[in-house]
């Protein structure tokens, strides 16, 4: 079979490098955005795989054509990144899979999953790297990856000299098919894809590929009730106008250790069985937005029959990510960090939500664009920071900060860096400071 593979920026060079070293197969892979030099199309080409341009590529009625979500082409598609993968790899990983998509909470998911599936020798994709659990400590076999779904291949061909007992990957815009458990966090901004012809919700549909979802009862009842028959749905009691599947109630919230029941009704596992009943939980989740991560990780858990003790102790040993709610404290001040590259107008709401009831706080903004391919909407989070009560300070910083603050119709005041910004907050004499900050969590750490 002949493909011509779109797009080698997201992941297209590693699926057509793939696709090539099939038997009786051509591929033609064509840099839509011109992002590859010339020494990688010189290192990649052979006799079975060719770079093109696909604008005036004449053959391309007759090949099978392989392009992203993302990427709005005026031929057919024949398959999605999403779906290629699948291909390549169906017969190749012979564990349990579970994939990971969603707007927010994505990699926060994963990292619990990680905490409650140690035991089974996970291979961890994230926006973090790619890790493998020898069996007695993680080991990094790569720092800086992508999601796409090209890096699947890649992180199970890192991981070929480990014995890998179960694979967790976080995926962007959907799922590949592969997963035995697919999980969709949530729709928190549905934001507009390939030249504003399609949507995230609609591209992360894909992940009921899956042999089964858990999926948020909010998204689920506005876009995929379709799936009705493969989903368990979860959210927290009064939230949501159906009770879900899997319900968190009776919470009582903490920065240090928050409480709360979970109950299942009607919730189905990978083995066809149907579980009712409750369990009491207790880990790292000062807020809604947290809880909800929560019970993500628990219904794959739960779905992939994981004793109730496991969870229990992988929730236990869960403390939060590196600048997802991180929590320190310097000189009797609490700080709490908000620091992730993917912070949008939502994250930011729930993020000021989550110190609502704290008295005494200032609140640090700002951050960097271009850090990824969804900026944040100025205008929306103007909005948000104009309704903090004017006895929290609020402090803005960098490129985001100054474009913000010309926005404002309250008091602030601006600083260039990250650094000076957080002094400023310190003097003011608040017991507790609020950093949000659009940027990765390790160039802040360089610095």
């Amino acid at each position: 079979m002949d493909y011509l593979v779109v797009d080698m920026t997201h992941g297209g060079l590693l699926i057509a490098s793939e696709l090539s070293k099939l038997p009786e197969t051509h591929v033609y892979a064509w840099d839509i955005y011109g992002t590859l030099d010339e020494s990688a199309m010189e290192e990649y080409s052979s006799n079975n795989l060719k770079f093109v341009d696909g604008e005036s590529f004449k053959e391309a009625e007759e090949l099978t054509v392989v392009s992203p979500v993302h990427c709005k082409l005026q031929r057919h598609v024949d398959m999605t990144h999403h779906d290629v993968v699948k291909f390549i790899l169906n017969d190749k990983i012979t564990v349990p899979i579970v994939e990971v998509t969603g707007v927010k909470g994505k990699t926060s998911v994963v990292w619990i999953l990680k905490e409650i599936l140690n035991h089974k020798k996970p291979l961890v994709l994230s926006s973090l790297g790619v890790e493998v659990f020898d069996g007695t400590k993680w080991v990094k076999l790569k720092e800086n990856i992508s999601i796409t779904p090209a890096s699947i291949i890649e992180a199970w061909k890192l991981a070929e000299n480990y014995e890998v007992g179960i694979c967790i990957f976080e995926t962007s815009l959907g799922g590949t098919g592969l997963a035995d458990v697919g999980v969709l966090t949530n729709i928190a901004e549905n934001y507009s894809i390939a030249g504003n012809s399609s949507n995230a919700s609609k591209a992360k549909s894909q992940i009921f590929k899956s042999k089964v979802v858990a999926c948020d009862q909010e998204s689920f009842d506005s876009e995929y009730f379709e799936f009705k028959e493969k989903t368990n749905t979860f959210g927290i009691l009064n939230k949501s106008k159906i009770l879900p599947n899997l319900t968190a109630k009776n919470i009582k919230y903490s920065f240090d250790k928050t409480d709360f029941d979970v109950q299942l009704s009607h919730f189905k596992t990978i083995n066809s069985g149907i579980i009712e009943g409750t369990i009491k939980l207790s880990t790292f989740a000062p807020a809604p937005i947290h809880i909800n991560n929560v019970l993500a990780a628990v219904s794959a858990s739960v779905m992939l029959g994981i004793s109730e003790e496991m969870i229990r102790t992988g929730l236990s040993q869960f403390k939060g990510l590196k600048g997802r709610t991180t929590i320190k404290e310097l000189d009797g001040v609490r700080i709490v960090e908000e620091i992730n590259p993917g912070l949008n107008v939502t994250a930011v709401e729930e993020a000021i939500k989550m110190m609502g009831e704290i008295d005494d706080v200032a609140v640090v903004f700002g951050g960097r664009y271009g850090v990824t391919c969804e900026e944040i909407d100025e205008n929306s989070v103007s909005q948000v920071l104009n309704r903090i009560n004017d006895e929290t300070k609020l402090i803005l910083v960098d490129e985001l900060g100054k474009n913000v603050n010309d926005l404002l119709k309250r008091n602030s005041i601006y600083y260039n860096n990250l650094k000076d910004a957080v002094s400023h907050a310190l003097k003011t004499n608040s017991r507790n400071i609020l950093v949000i900050y659009r940027s990765n969590y390790s160039d802040l750490e360089k610095r």
